[in-house]
């Protein structure tokens, strides 16, 4: 009977359990506990805790639990050997290491909270993992013996010992303007460690910012800096956790090609992003992985970069026969030219203009017609977000118009916290319709908003709030929808959920949609319209008329100095290695964006 065994694997969330209001009904309820066996009992932090051994697997606590904290899941008895770390009693656990390879790029690609952070900390020899055992000292000897026979032995020996620099550019990076003190150009020179720093300044665009203190740096101003002193500090193993949050598009493949030139150094390099166009671009091989997020994740791989990907979209990995999503995410080409044509345009704005702070924005006369998605996209700094401010009427043009439209919804860039808890705030935005299937199922479950019902705004992290912003916005019943920047901390499998909500939502009700986006596979797969901006960010940005997709994206990729193509298989954008004859072709006869077939 010992093949048809399983690890079983019980995780709850303390910071929303709460026993003193429910009672304890899984404990109460637990049918080993009703015959004198503790399957679960009230530990001594007044939590309680499950004895995965003891555990029959029913699902009876789970079902009992009114705030959703307990998950039970069985997993394959071989894995217990794989188990690198393992956060607590009932918390999540890592199984399974990517690894690194000298002159290569390789990337990491997951869902948020399933351990992808966990695993670079453990690889910068920040985090020791403790291999599942919760009782001692977790130990550098341990960690070698456990990976004996692979490229992870040698790795370890080497960084318990100090002969590897390890280099790691953190996912959460608003934490520097917190720990950090003094200016930019202090910074850089602390982590050039007194080499020259002023061309990766340049390079990384600090060059005017150098004398402004870091604890009033924005969020791309942050993140360009993390990356430049990353570079600075050097290493021969550098780790990029999410480098494109907050960047533009011409900033993202700035950096890819950055990371790929230190790939030319010999260095050994792991990224991960949610950023599939940037990962295809950036990678010559990838890791995948899948599980539960704050459950459990496991690490597959490696796989080249298109096989890796495309398997992850695809929701399977054949090597391992392991479905790990119920559904594919498929891209559709659509006709360049096709045009949805429905009665009236609705959505108007005539040529504008707006001065402020030594920054002028100017924009051609446009619409939006019915049941379209008008992409908007460009450089940071060029007048994006002014642009849907001025169509939001929340800010009136330089001859005093304010566009005044009957419907509006509006995801602002930087959503408030407020004093509100999620579901007040969601079912003032939905009325009658928050218990509905549209919304339910459409919007709060794919972004997992249901576990976060009962917190209030001012409680959620900066990823948690963008989620609810977004449904907030999309759950109103409105005429025009304006989305600024909605990708950004959102996972691959939340990003393509919202996008398709986007297109669902102008379709059917006939909406019309404005997104301002820099990840080009959502604008790609969402969009029937692009708008571009350009000119010189913070000084100057003129805003084009909008045109079918291809004229703006190879409006677009020309300016970026890119190509792209269409995967035979997923159909998804995939951007030319630079100078490779697709490339070469394409460029020859101007086609940015795809050669049409």
């Amino acid at each position: 009977m010992s093949h048809f065994q399983k690890l079983r694997v019980a995780v709850l969330e303390l910071e929303r359990c709460q026993p003193d209001k429910c009672g304890t009904p899984c404990i109460t309820f637990c049918p080993p506990v009703r015959n004198g066996i503790d399957a679960i009992r009230l530990a001594s932090n007044g939590f309680p805790e499950i004895s995965e051994e003891l555990c029959i697997g029913c699902g009876i606590c789970v079902a009992k639990c009114p705030f959703d904290v307990i998950t039970i899941v069985n997993l394959p008895t071989e894995l217990s050997e794989d188990l690198v770390h393992q956060y607590g009693v009932n918390a999540f656990r890592l199984y399974r290491l990517p690894h690194v390879e000298a002159g290569k790029v390789v990337g990491v690609l997951g869902r948020n909270g399933i351990g992808k952070s966990t695993a670079f900390r453990v690889l910068s020899g920040q985090l020791i993992p403790n291999l599942g055992n919760l009782e001692g000292q977790a130990k550098w000897e341990d960690v070698q013996l456990k990976f004996r026979g692979t490229v992870l032995q040698e790795y370890f020996k080497r960084v318990a010992s100090g002969d590897v620099r390890v280099v790691l550019k953190p996912q959460q990076i608003e934490q520097i303007s917190r720990a950090v003190r003094g200016t930019v150009r202090e910074l850089l020179r602390r982590a050039a460690g007194g080499d020259r720093y002023e061309d990766v300044a340049k390079e990384f665009e600090l060059t005017h910012i150098l004398d402004r203190d870091v604890s009033v740096l924005s969020g791309g101003e942050l993140q360009r800096l993390a990356l430049a002193a990353a570079i600075l500090r050097g290493g021969e193993v550098m780790l990029f956790d999410e480098p494109t949050s907050f960047l533009d598009i011409r900033q993202r493949f700035r950096v890819a090609k950055t990371i790929r030139g230190l790939a030319t150094e010999q260095k050994s390099i792991l990224v991960a992003d949610h950023d599939l166009a940037f990962m295809d671009y950036v990678s010559d091989a990838v890791f995948v992985l899948y599980g539960d997020p704050s459950v459990y994740g496991i690490v597959s791989g490696p796989y080249n970069s298109r096989e890796g990907i495309n398997d992850y979209l695809e929701g399977y990995l054949p090597l391992e026969n392991v479905r790990f999503r119920s559904y594919r995410i498929s891209f559709q080409v659509k006709g360049p030219e096709e045009h949805r044509e429905q009665a009236g345009y609705g959505l108007y704005w005539p040529e504008m203009t707006k001065t402020f702070n030594g920054f002028k924005m100017r924009v051609s006369e446009g619409d939006v017609g019915r049941g379209e998605v008008l992409a908007v996209v460009g450089p940071n700094g060029t007048g994006k977000t002014t642009f849907v401010k001025l169509l939001a009427g929340q800010l009136e043009d330089d001859r005093g118009l304010r566009l005044n439209y009957a419907s509006v919804s509006y995801k602002p860039q930087h959503p408030l916290p407020r004093h509100e808890t999620v579901e007040e705030v969601l079912r003032a935005a939905t009325g009658e319709r928050f218990e509905g299937e549209f919304v339910q199922s459409e919007l709060i479950k794919p972004l997992r908003i249901d576990k976060l019902l009962e917190r209030r705004l001012d409680e959620l992290s900066g990823g948690e709030l963008q989620k609810v912003s977004i449904v907030e916005a999309l759950s109103r019943d409105a005429d025009i929808y304006l989305l600024d920047e909605p990708s950004a901390f959102l996972d691959v499998e939340e990003r393509y959920n919202v996008a398709k909500t986007i297109r669902r939502i102008a379709a059917d009700l006939s909406a019309h949609v404005v997104l301002v986006e820099h990840d080009l596979m959502i604008v790609d797969f969402a969009a029937t319209k692009v708008m571009v901006f350009t000119g010189e960010p913070g000084v100057r940005g003129e805003a084009l008329p909008p045109s079918d997709l291809r004229t703006g994206f190879n409006a677009l990729l020309k300016e970026l100095g890119v190509t792209f193509r269409r995967d035979h298989e997923t159909k998804r954008p995939r951007v030319n290695k630079p100078g490779s004859r697709l490339d070469r072709l394409q460029r020859e006869v101007g086609e940015y964006y795809y050669l049409s077939t």
